[in-house]
């Protein structure tokens, strides 16, 4: 019923800065608490960060250790749209990132959680 789309990798240089966008094809978009995982080669999939609205102006955001203070997830219920900024790249950030959308009503981290997935897009952090 809701369809993903990330968009905004790419290659980027340690210490770079991107930001990644993920389209909702979903009405009700605001209503879904959104996440970005990623993963590298020969790694499981991991939680990177996730939000959930709560109020007008108001939204409740959990991030991995590894991201906090770098990465920072936000959304445009407006446009559908929740995007991932990433800045101070490292190379450890390399990996394919999806955006995920469940309807649960608390704020998780655990993929077998979400719902719905995009296809990933690809970001490489050079050194």
């Amino acid at each position: 019923q809701v369809q993903l789309v990330e968009s905004g990798g790419g290659l980027v240089q340690a210490g770079g800065s991107l930001r990644l966008s993920c389209a909702a094809s979903e009405r009700t978009f605001s209503r879904y608490t959104m996440g970005w995982f990623r993963q590298a080669p020969g790694k499981e999939r991991e939680f990177v960060a996730a939000t959930r609205w709560s109020g007008v102006n108001i939204y409740y955001a959990d991030y991995a250790d590894s991201v906090k203070g770098r990465f920072t997830i936000s959304r445009d219920n407006a446009k559908n749209t929740v995007y991932l900024q990433m800045n101070s790249l490292k190379p450890e950030d390399t990996a394919v990132y999806y955006c995920a959308a469940t309807a649960t009503i608390l704020v998780v981290t655990a993929a077998d959680q979400y719902d719905y997935w995009g296809q990933g897009t690809q970001v490489t952090v050079s050194s």
